[in-house]
């Protein structure tokens, strides 16, 4: 602590702006989350495994779907926020507060290690692009299971940090994140942490290790593999099966690397720059140049300097090894690289702090902060103080307004619930009543057939050849009587046809 007060008093500006932007950064992480949640498909499927976890101690061996079919990610990311959902009472906002102040984590330690092994400025500069930008707050508030990645990232970063330092710990550490990232957390991205410590494990001559560090490494990775071997085993491998058939006979990796190479680094560059800059007009992407060629012109200096060169490293192997994917069905979403988000902003900053040593540097990079802070603050702000009642808008705020018109109108009568929403399957309405209904307003819907209905039916404008038919059957079942619009959500109450 004296250390801390020390370094504190002595760079009081330095210090002041860090304060200052993990602030701002955990305030457009956390401000009215109860209002601007998203909680669709995805969160409330994950909600309601939590539920029986919490109510009816079901253990489960295996987490959420990674989008390829029948493939699975393993089930840390549910025990990890389970707590919360525990202590919030199944308040949905708990675990998503958690795992906001688990990126602002992130923030912290990114600036403790550009602070420590590169200079002060490099490491302010970081924080502040990662604690403002919009898509980074967006990653963020995103109640799912990438968003551990942030914090995930950037530990594994350090512990690569740290084996070149000679702390032999750091290598089981290391494998133990990599493996939790790429089963549990992450998606097709971190496949290629591997392929990194591989390298990096040659790079540092790795295989001198005592054998014990070596075999603490492997139990690492084999613990994270653990429960999804366990239910491979459990169901006749399934798991094994599917995973075989997507890399061998789907061929998800491919030599074909041209066929894809410049969709691939375009894909790249939106990826990683509208972290930037969401908006980039002329001026945005003549500061997006001079950053990038700037990086390029110091990169002998960089080289010398090993948290550089490791986060080069891990950039590089997602970068190359995915122009080799080419499977599920040739898609790819830039959530698939949550676990290079900080990466690249610590490199970006790099570039920035190295300008800074030079004056006409210093004007470059005020115009590029003036520009940054004042486009990312303003939809900052806007996107977490908007009101839910517009068109098309689906946040919890109005899902819960909608359910509280329900509740209002029924009057404490018996009623049914018949819910569309775009993913066809209403697992968010599923857990909300669970959670808001039952615990909250003391009654859920009722699953035998009574003779008041309550339809609720989100926007669907690319679907409406699901929607309309839908809502033609609901008119076969039950009259409309009253209905209520909330932002992209129709409530309405029905009394069925006899």
């Amino acid at each position: 602590m004296q250390k801390l007060k020390k370094e504190i008093l002595s760079h009081k500006l330095n210090y002041f702006l860090l304060g200052m932007t993990l602030v701002i950064g955990l305030f457009v992480r956390i401000y009215r989350t109860r209002s601007v949640l998203g909680f669709y498909f995805d969160q409330g499927r994950d909600a309601l495994v939590i539920w029986d976890l919490i109510h009816k101690g079901k253990l489960f061996l295996i987490g959420p779907t990674t989008g390829i079919a029948g493939i699975f990610r393993g089930p840390f990311y549910y025990y990890l926020i389970a707590p919360f959902y525990w202590l919030g009472k199944g308040n949905p906002v708990w675990p998503a507060i958690f795992l906001a102040v688990t990126t602002m984590a992130a923030v912290v330690l990114i600036y403790y290690l550009t602070a420590k092994l590169i200079d002060r400025t490099t490491g302010l500069f970081a924080a502040i692009i990662a604690s403002i930008s919009f898509y980074m707050m967006l990653a963020s508030r995103w109640l799912s299971n990438p968003t551990p990645m942030l914090l995930l990232s950037v530990l594994l970063v350090w512990m690569m940090y740290l084996a070149t330092q000679g702390k032999k710990w750091a290598w089981p550490a290391m494998v133990f994140i990599a493996g939790s990232s790429l089963f549990h957390f992450g998606s097709a991205g971190e496949l290629f942490y591997f392929v990194a410590i591989l390298i990096f494990f040659i790079w540092q001559k790795g295989y001198k290790l005592p054998f014990k560090w070596i075999a603490l490494g492997i139990v690492a990775g084999l613990i994270t593999a653990a429960p999804l071997v366990l239910f491979d085993l459990k169901h006749d491998g399934i798991l094994r099966n599917n995973i075989l058939k997507f890399f061998v006979t789907d061929q998800s990796f491919k030599l074909s690397l041209w066929e894809v190479a410049k969709t691939r680094f375009a894909f790249y560059y939106d990826t990683f720059t509208v972290k930037i800059f969401l908006d980039q007009k002329t001026l945005e992407k003549f500061l997006l140049a001079g950053v990038g060629a700037s990086f390029v012109v110091f990169l002998p200096k960089f080289w010398k300097n090993t948290l550089i060169r490791i986060s080069v490293l891990l950039l590089a192997s997602l970068c190359i090894g995915l122009l080799f994917f080419q499977g599920n069905q040739g898609n790819i979403y830039d959530y698939y690289l949550t676990g290079y988000y900080m990466i690249f902003i610590l490199l970006f900053a790099v570039a920035l702090g190295q300008l800074w040593k030079y004056i006409p540097g210093k004007v470059f990079v005020i115009i590029f902060f003036a520009v940054f802070l004042r486009a990312n603050l303003i939809i900052d702000w806007y996107k977490i103080s908007a009101g839910y009642d517009g068109p098309g808008t689906i946040v919890m705020g109005n899902q819960l307004q909608a359910i509280d018109w329900i509740y209002q109108e029924a009057a404490g009568r018996p009623f049914n619930v018949d819910v569309y929403v775009p993913p066809v399957i209403p697992y968010a309405y599923d857990y909300l009543f669970k959670w808001y209904g039952g615990d909250i307003k003391g009654a859920e819907p009722k699953t035998e057939l009574v003779p008041l209905l309550y339809t609720l039916v989100e926007d669907d404008p690319p679907h409406p050849d699901r929607r309309d038919p839908w809502l033609v059957r609901q008119d076969g079942i039950g009259r409309i009587v009253k209905e209520a619009t909330f932002g992209g959500i129709v409530a309405q109450e029905r009394v069925r046809i006899k």
